[in-house]
């Protein structure tokens, strides 16, 4: 069989197929048992040790990834490593969550023991009900009999693909519980395109403005918009209230006797703005909406920062 051949597409739905019925079948499963974990995870007072040998442990990894992203405190222990003195990492406030799919790994037995010993919660992850790590384990959550996608039954292809979704329902489902946010994620999560989407006006605004009175002559209006290079001059009244603003713009639709005017007669105003709490997302929807390049950010009627859509391009928004 060659290249010219081989169905690669048929196999790639066949692989899918079989892990995605293999998916199903764990969403069945899924009991009180599945509660109780949750429960589990909720009362624990340190973290969360996820631990897996092989291919449970790159998926325990990124288990551990989710939950600490998500609100809740966890750290991949690697089963070798905890043998050799990471045991330590393993507190009897944190809980273990161990993952292997046949329940038999030998290198999880230290961990295992360490848990026992010192009466710390364990839940157990495998396929076996009767293997030694769901026997030891305070909880055990059973993966459900089901084919693995590689023909040959040998590599773990569907097991894991269980794992991983089981591994995400819990930190959903905790999520939930406590009510975990979009802004919360930011917090943890603050580098990459996900943070810059997160990000609120009041990170990437400037503080300092260019802004002038409603009586000020356009020839200082014009030295102050020159001196802060925005291209804009923000214009407030005695209240300190944002009263309106002065572009590129209103400067060409009075060019005529432009220096004897004061900078009430040529601004343009009740301009748009934003609050500082909004995501910068939502203010570069309203500059491509309108078709301008900043926004003054307004707090109580009065400008507490200036936003360019510049600075959004910087920050991985746009």
């Amino acid at each position: 069989m060659t290249s010219s051949t081989t169905d690669y597409s048929g196999i790639a739905k066949r692989v899918i197929g079989i892990e995605a019925a293999g998916l199903a079948a764990l969403a069945d499963s899924l009991d009180g048992e599945f509660s109780r974990a949750v429960g589990m995870i909720l009362e624990t007072k340190g973290r969360v040790i996820v631990s897996g040998m092989g291919k449970s442990g790159h998926i325990g990894r990124k288990i551990a990834a989710t939950l600490a992203s998500t609100g809740t405190p966890a750290q991949f222990v690697h089963p070798a490593e905890a043998s050799h003195g990471d045991l330590g990492m393993v507190t009897r406030d944190d809980l273990a969550l161990v993952l292997s799919n046949s329940g038999e790994t030998p290198e999880l037995a230290d961990l295992i023991a360490h848990t026992r010993r010192f009466g710390i919660p364990l839940i157990g992850v495998a396929s076996r009900p009767e293997s030694t790590l769901l026997r030891q384990a305070d909880l055990a959550l059973v993966l459900p009999a089901a084919e693995e996608a590689c023909g040959t039954g040998v590599v773990p292809t569907t097991s894991t693909t269980m794992t991983l979704a089981l591994g995400d329902a819990l930190a959903v489902a905790l999520m939930e519980h406590r009510e975990f946010t979009a802004e919360h994620f930011r917090t943890f999560h603050p580098g990459g395109k996900l943070g810059a989407r997160l990000s609120k006006v009041a990170d990437l605004m400037h503080r300092e403005m260019p802004l002038v009175g409603l009586e000020t002559p356009m020839p200082e209006a014009l030295l102050v918009m020159s001196q802060k290079g925005f291209g804009v001059v923000g214009v407030t009244d005695a209240a300190g209230r944002l009263a309106g603003i002065v572009t590129d713009g209103d400067l060409r639709r009075h060019m005529e006797g432009l220096l004897d005017h004061k900078v009430a007669e040529v601004m343009t105003a009740n301009p748009r703005t934003i609050a500082p709490g909004q995501l910068a997302e939502a203010a570069v929807a309203q500059m491509n909406e309108r078709k301008i390049t900043c926004l003054f950010v307004v707090e109580d009627e009065k400008p507490v920062g200036f936003l360019q859509i510049h600075d959004c391009l910087r920050a991985g928004i746009v």
